[in-house]
């Protein structure tokens, strides 16, 4: 099958989702309401279109000067003044579309696309022009007049529109793509998506994908579920064992950890579970660097709690470890997950601690789909190599009772251990326990562990009362 040429945009998830880019010499749609992004991701596209040696002719219905829209878009890395009136063009034709009409835009355009030499054309304000049409035809006319002189001259084209167009109208049905923008609420939550609703000739990866504006312009996050590699599956997976950084625990494990697995440390607070974590982690070295992924305690605090329960961390800024924090303030699913993987890519990562996975839930707008994404990302981690405890928060402070962490969770897991709290005589007796090691044997026993000096602490099988399966057990 012969590959078409690629427009890329310079935005890595968007040419993700394109499957490279746009396609050379095509025309598309840019559409969603005001403030949603269109002119920023416009720009963006062309001021990347510059740097692979391209020309960009970029036509606006403003009715005011441009200084104001160069003003807006000196806030974003990507914007070079220097780059104005040379490499790209801005040109305005209100005042010709207000006097003369939509033939005059025409003419004008195709004077400026062949003088400019433009290989981009963007056109930023397509719904006025519809407005000024009588009629279907007149819309269909004038788009395909300006994709045929484009074509002549080997120049793609970017059409923006107001998402107050309706979803068929003629100008969709001209174009080979329709990418759209929306900006809408989630709770009290601001959730920016993109959406492909038309890719001709082309595959694209379809639904919704979550996207952020910053000084460096459009980031764009494919659903990682979305991304899924067929390969994993045909990979051997990874044989051993490693040490957790608790010997009485290797030994109700059956001799260590899986290496390559996903284990599960299910508990409430103040279980254990970071504790056990920070133990995982003291065994990092140059063999195994080891990466904590955290939301709840920065690095700081956790090198402070480390030293006061005597567990040896490597050092602060030492390659064998390395500790990622992020505050639980308007995360995006996917971006958490482009973070983590792209951590353990770089760094060769072989020992992960994330902390917790409720700061992935917490950053879910549309929780449906958390399971395929958990799913998507241990796979790549077990692709990797990489040995995962995980922390998940059981909100019963106290009690035997346990409920599963989250529907179908447990299937995906590898390995689950669970830290519980009870009240006896009138005192608080933490347990461990290990409820599932994927093909393998374990000591299924509830053991006594307490914070002492070195960490944790595993003690003696507590009385049967104590160790017996809760009323609502965690699946394994």
């Amino acid at each position: 099958m012969h590959d078409m040429s690629r427009l890329t945009t310079g935005i890595s998830g968007l040419d993700q989702i394109l499957a490279g880019g746009f396609i050379a010499g095509a025309s598309y749609i840019i559409q969603g309401q005001p403030g949603a992004g269109k002119t920023i991701l416009s720009n963006q596209i062309a001021f990347s279109h510059l740097e692979g040696g391209g020309k960009v002719l970029y036509v606006t219905l403003l009715a005011e000067s441009h200084e104001r829209l160069f003003q807006a878009l000196d806030v974003l890395d990507f914007f070079d003044r220097s780059k104005l009136g040379n490499d790209i063009t801005y040109v305005s034709v209100f005042q010709t579309l207000r006097d003369e009409g939509l033939d005059a835009v025409v003419k004008l355009l195709r004077r400026e696309t062949k003088r400019q030499g433009a290989t981009l054309l963007v056109f930023d304000g397509l719904l006025n022009a519809r407005d000024r049409a009588e009629t279907d035809f007149d819309v269909k006319t004038f788009v395909a007049e300006i994709q045929g002189q484009a074509a002549f001259v080997g120049c793609s084209v970017l059409f923006l529109t107001s998402s107050s167009v309706k979803e068929i109208s003629p100008e969709h049905t001209m174009v080979d793509g329709v990418v759209e923008l929306t900006d809408t609420l989630a709770g009290v939550r601001s959730v920016r998506q993109i959406q492909i609703r038309k890719s001709r000739g082309s595959r694209a990866i379809g639904g919704l994908h979550e996207f952020e504006i910053s000084n460096t312009g459009i980031t764009v996050y494919p659903r990682l579920e979305a991304l899924a590699d067929p390969g994993i599956a045909a990979l051997e997976p990874a044989t051993g064992r490693v040490g957790s950084g608790l010997a009485e625990l290797d030994a109700l494990l059956g001799g260590g950890i899986p290496r390559g697995s996903v284990t599960l440390l299910a508990g409430p607070t103040g279980g254990g579970k970071t504790t056990l974590g920070l133990h995982f982690l003291s065994q990092s070295n140059a063999e195994e660097p080891g990466l904590h992924f955290g939301f709840f305690e920065t690095p700081h605090r956790l090198y402070a709690k480390s030293r006061s329960l005597g567990i040896a961390l490597p050092a602060s800024g030492s390659p064998d470890l390395t500790m990622h924090w992020t505050s639980l303030s308007d995360n995006i699913l996917d971006k958490l997950g482009d973070q983590l993987l792209d951590q353990v890519q770089q760094r060769g990562i072989k020992r992960l601690f994330i902390d917790g996975f409720g700061g992935f839930e917490r950053a879910a707008h549309h929780r449906p789909r958390l399971i395929e994404f958990f799913a998507s990302l241990v796979d790549r981690l077990r692709a990797l190599s990489v040995t995962t405890l995980a922390t998940w928060e059981i909100r019963e402070l106290v009690g035997t009772d346990v409920t599963a962490p989250a529907r179908d969770l447990s299937a995906i897991l590898d390995n689950m251990i669970l830290l519980r709290q009870v009240e006896e005589d009138h005192r608080l007796v933490r347990s461990i326990s290990v409820q599932k090691v994927r093909d393998g044997n374990f000591d299924s026993a509830a053991h006594l562990i307490e914070f002492a000096e070195g960490g944790l602490a595993i003690g003696a099988s507590l009385h049967h009362e104590l160790a017996a399966p809760s009323s609502d057990p965690i699946d394994g």
